[in-house]
């Protein structure tokens, strides 16, 4: 099976405006498609922005609104496949208003059921995966978002099998290793990581990728937004510990290798999950 190449596009784009940042997706998508790429990765909200305040709700749509059907037209054009993340208003899609959908206050501020969540558009524009995040970080996000409630979203490219998490997501070893035992090869974890944490990028993610025996395609925002500073240091993380590739702290496209046969190498010399003894670890649950 051959590797698949991937791109990682470390943007924050223009925060607020959709049209530009469909824009710079268009621009990478071409540039990613001409290195080789098979998928294009984008960072935490890139459809919108993430520090966006109040406009979060006029900007969240459905998992097939015209954001998705703008990256479903550039996934077409250029021949990739394409992940993002975007605030996805729940009901819509059913046929439901946003009248109808619940308001749940928090922090004096009302909202109805938006998610951060994150879509995987397949080469020929079909809709693969969509994830909700799970894991919600901070009073900005707490305060916008309702957490997803499913744990382990997957889809197939090229015979990889992908898992989608947001950022924070990454950072509880539960949720990975629930994907180890379904059996993802490569994670996307679109993230908006903000100093000071950027240990996360630099040291977390790689040992995730190592205990779980995966690659991990870690996708960041980068420079000022708002109140917070992203750090950039994107990164292609494989199942030996190893960084294939990894941008600086500005906008960046980078390319790496999700070799299934360095994979398989790795999953049979590391003993992590056939020396697991799940019965001892029910406390965790």
């Amino acid at each position: 099976m051959p590797s698949l190449r991937t791109a990682l596009l470390q943007s924050s784009g223009r925060p607020g405006d959709v049209a530009e940042n469909l824009k710079v997706l268009d621009e990478a998508a071409g540039r990613a498609a001409a290195a080789g790429a098979r998928l294009l990765v984008c960072p935490e909200m890139f459809l919108t922005g993430y520090a966006i305040g109040d406009d979060v709700p006029k900007l969240a749509e459905p998992a097939d609104g015209p954001g998705a059907r703008a990256v479903a037209e550039i996934a077409v054009r250029h021949g990739i496949a394409v992940h993002y993340g975007y605030p996805e208003r729940a009901g819509e899609r059913r046929g439901v208003s946003p009248a109808e959908v619940p308001q749940l206050p928090l922090g004096g501020a009302p909202r109805g059921m938006i998610h951060n969540s994150a879509q995987l558009i397949g080469p020929d524009g079909e809709r693969l995966a969509n994830y909700r995040k799970t894991h919600l970080f901070g009073s900005f996000e707490q305060q916008w978002f309702t957490p997803g409630e499913t744990a382990v979203v997957q889809a197939e490219l090229d015979g990889i099998r992908m898992g989608l998490l947001i950022c924070y997501d990454v950072e509880f070893p539960e949720n990975v290793r629930a994907h180890a035992l379904a059996g993802t090869d490569l994670l996307l974890v679109p993230t908006a990581q903000m100093h000071p944490f950027q240990f996360v990028a630099e040291s977390l993610v790689p040992v995730r990728a190592f205990e779980s025996q995966m690659y991990i395609a870690y996708v960041n925002r980068t420079g000022p937004e708002g109140e917070f500073e992203f750090v950039g240091l994107s990164s292609l993380a494989s199942p030996d510990g190893a960084v294939r590739t990894r941008a600086g702290r500005g906008e960046e496209l980078v390319v790496g290798e999700v070799d299934p046969v360095l994979l398989a190498a790795s999953r049979e010399d590391n003993p992590y999950l056939r020396d697991r003894r799940p019965g001892l670890y029910r406390s965790l649950v």
